[in-house]
């Protein structure tokens, strides 16, 4: 009977040291890998530096002037960043999330051809493009705990996870990564060059790479597009002024379901907001013609 028991002891003892080292195991490769991934995104982010160089000379160390309100801004082809926030499928597309859910994308897809002009702009100014895209792991261990506010309305309400049919005849998953429900929209697809970042919640700032980006390449102002206005694209605004960038938002370049139909929507109050405190607004327009001066100017 003692032998037995010693015997099992010993046995369970072993079970345990095994497990312990396979979880350290486990942890040491996560860790190892989560450094790779870093250093081959600044590696990255080193090479797009390098050939952009040259076109930034164009207009090297000029002052551009951009009107916006409260008042005009002045920034640096060099030291300033477009961020386009969630421009994808499940938000601005048909068949999409949003749609799906009922709701209006038609202030999302207006945004579309604004934002083309202004990437296009930018890309031949040499401005860096940085993408955010909402969408989750397949298992959904990112999505937050169990009673989480976040897990809870994303899977409760806009049902993440769920299978579908895309308009595109494949498989998708709702808010999944490298699905066709998280693929930016095909006007506004990244280019080669381009900087695409996953983000789990509201702000694009909440643990993702995007301030080391950003701090890396030299930023100081981020011109801001995409969707929701109140909801990602303010939340990653607002994080951003409170780590001391300069954000402004082309308010032709975003869109805002909540309140559409109102005469004070959601989305006018997200810019008095920003005007107020945290930040400038501008447009498309007035964003591409400060670039044409300035080349008209070099």
């Amino acid at each position: 009977m003692i032998n037995t028991l010693f015997s099992t002891e010993c046995e369970s003892r072993q079970n345990y040291k095994h497990d312990y080292n396979n979880l350290r195991l486990r942890i040491c490769l996560t860790s190892i890998t989560a450094i790779m991934e870093k250093t081959l995104l600044l590696l990255s982010i080193m090479a797009i530096t390098c050939t952009t160089h040259g076109q930034t000379e164009k207009v090297s160390g000029q002052s551009i002037p951009l009107s916006a309100r409260p008042g005009s801004i002045e920034f640096e082809i060099a030291s300033t960043a477009v961020i386009v926030v969630d421009m994808q499928n499940d938000f601005g597309s048909k068949g999409g999330m949003f749609d799906r859910a009922g709701i209006d994308i038609s202030m999302i897809q207006k945004a579309v051809n604004p934002t083309t002009k202004v990437l296009s702009a930018a890309r031949r100014a040499g401005i860096k493009v940085i993408y955010l895209k909402m969408g989750y792991q397949a298992d959904l261990s990112d999505l937050g705990a169990e009673d989480s506010p976040n897990r809870l309305m994303h899977l409760q309400i806009m049902h993440v996870g769920d299978t579908i049919n895309s308009p595109t005849g494949t498989k998708s998953r709702i808010l999944i990564r490298d699905s066709w429900g998280t693929d930016i929209v095909t006007e506004l697809k990244p280019m080669k060059d381009d900087i695409v970042l996953y983000k789990t919640r509201y702000s694009g700032f909440y643990k993702t790479d995007l301030d080391m980006i950003l701090k890396t390449l030299g930023i100081r102002k981020v011109i801001f597009t995409g969707c929701t206005t109140s909801i990602c694209v303010e939340s990653t605004l607002r994080d951003a002024m409170f780590r001391d960038y300069s954000p402004i938002l082309l308010e032709d370049c975003t869109g805002e379901p909540i309140g559409y139909d109102f005469s004070r929507n959601n989305h006018v109050a997200s810019l008095l907001t920003i005007e107020k405190s945290f930040g400038w607004i501008s447009d498309s327009d007035k964003f591409v013609k400060s670039l044409e001066i300035a080349y008209l100017n070099k």
